[in-house]
């Protein structure tokens, strides 16, 4: 079994969505002192890798403990986009209900970088309504946000859709060419977005 990690580490270093609150992780218990080692951890919910549920776009919108477990796991698809996302090229990829689909944007090699957050692609609405027509699960992206707009209409189109929005994902490129099942495992907290491990795993 080849195991591929999809998910960016989470430390006082991790780049924040512009206004979101930066990560803190301070030592609520040492070794030396207290017998263990024990860490009180105050993050953004939308930071690293993480899973959007309904909850954050949408007022009524289901938080990510109200979905079933199984909806986080599925077969992958791999798109690459190569500067801008293409319909017909999403269209190309046949995609079947339940699949999770995995835009590879290539945004991941400037993680660390001012532009990863002002500089980067996102589909249409066209595209994203055509991937709810096609029922997939979930929708994942090396990018920071589905969106470059205020009123965050991919966002709103896709979960209002009950497609799930993957962000900050890394090595997709790993992933090209490939037969792989997706396992996108938030923390079960009653929120809006929480962190995740994302992981594909080769067939």
């Amino acid at each position: 079994m080849h195991v591929i990690d999809l998910s960016v580490p989470i430390n006082e270093q991790t780049p924040v969505y512009p206004g979101d609150p930066k990560t803190k992780i301070e030592p609520a218990g040492v070794f030396a002192k207290d017998g263990y080692n024990d860490h009180l951890v105050t993050l953004g919910t939308h930071v690293g890798t993480h899973v959007d549920a309904p909850l954050h776009m949408l007022e009524k919108g289901k938080s990510l403990d109200q979905i079933p477990v199984e909806y986080f796991i599925g077969p992958g698809k791999y798109i690459k986009v190569d500067g801008a996302f293409d319909l017909e090229q999403v269209k190309a990829a046949n995609l079947q209900a339940g699949d999770i689909v995995l835009f590879h944007t290539g945004m991941s090699d400037v993680f660390y970088e001012e532009s990863y957050y002002t500089d980067y692609p996102t589909m249409s609405e066209e595209i994203a309504s055509y991937l709810v027509q096609q029922k997939v699960k979930m929708v994942g992206l090396d990018t920071g946000s589905a969106d470059n707009l205020d009123d965050f209409p991919i966002h709103k189109t896709l979960l209002g859709g009950d497609v799930l929005i993957i962000e900050n994902l890394t090595n997709l490129e790993r992933l090209a060419d490939k037969t792989f099942t997706v396992y996108a495992l938030p923390l079960k907290l009653e929120v809006d977005g929480p962190p995740a491990r994302v992981i594909a795993v080769i067939k």
